[in-house]
Parts: C-alpha cells; structure tokens; sequence
C-alpha cells in the first residue's frame, strides 16, 4: 500500500512548502510527478523552482522542455507518471485518481479553500477505505509540520 500525505496549508502558501518537500523528496533518491490544476500553472511552478533559493537546485521539466523520463520532477496538468516517480503531489486541486504502486501520494491543499477542504476528506475516506497507509500534517505556529492524525 502506499501512504498518502495530507498537507493543509494554512501558514505558509504551496510556493512555499512545495519547493521544501521537493528537495526532500531529491535527497531520499526518489523521482517525483507533480499534478496541477493547469498547463500554466505547472509553468509557474517550474518558474519558481528555478528561483526559489539560490542555493538550491531542484532538476525538473514540464512538456515544453520535453524529455519526460530524464526529468527526476516532472510537472503535468495530466494523470501520468512519464518519469517512473516513486512519489506523486497533487496541487492547486488536482484529484488523485489512483496511487497504487507509489511510495508515497502527496495532496497539498489550501486550508481557505472550502472545495479544497472537502475534496482532501473525500480523497481520506477513499484512501483510507481502500487500505492505504494516511496522515494529516499540518504547520504549528512556529511553522514546523506536525503529523496530526494517522500513521
């Protein structure tokens, strides 16, 4: 089974966590597909991982570099996985459909977003349901994630 994270955003914004969780996820030797909700915003997010820290490099392409299975992140608006990623992250709404065969599914959704919300206890329900290990994180004040419920 895979365990699925749920991270509610409510300190910090995705273009925050997300570059963090990224550089992790290249440490532990892991390839990673990002699921958006559009073509541009994938753009904007491959924008930001050029910039994010300048003294962090995180290797990825989206379509327009091409290349998919080079790529250690790929960034796709589509339910593929073109680079054999061991982990997945849905962001800006995007809906896992499945996430077996994967080490780990990562939804991040926005804590001021009701639709977010809801569509993140629906995803908990199916996932826990279908037997797949899951947990909620969410930030303390000081900003450090906390793992409030489940494995």
């Amino acid at each position: 089974m895979t365990d699925v994270y749920f991270y509610h955003l409510e300190q910090q914004p995705l273009e925050k966590v997300l570059p963090r969780l990224l550089v992790a996820t290249l440490e532990r030797g892991w390839r990673a597909v990002i699921q958006a909700g559009s073509e541009d915003r994938c753009e904007a997010l491959s924008s930001l991982l050029w910039t994010f820290d300048e003294a962090a490099f995180v290797p990825h392409g989206t379509a327009a570099d091409g290349r998919a299975a080079l790529q250690p992140i790929w960034l796709t608006p589509m339910d593929e996985n073109p680079n054999s990623a061991n982990v997945r992250f849905f962001v800006d709404g995007a809906r896992p459909a499945a996430v077996d065969g994967l080490e780990r599914a990562m939804i991040l959704f926005d804590g001021a977003d009701e639709s977010a919300v809801t569509a993140s206890r629906e995803d908990w329900k199916r996932f826990k349901a279908e037997g797949h290990a899951i947990s909620y994180w969410q930030q303390d004040e000081g900003g450090r994630w906390q793992n409030r419920a489940g494995g």
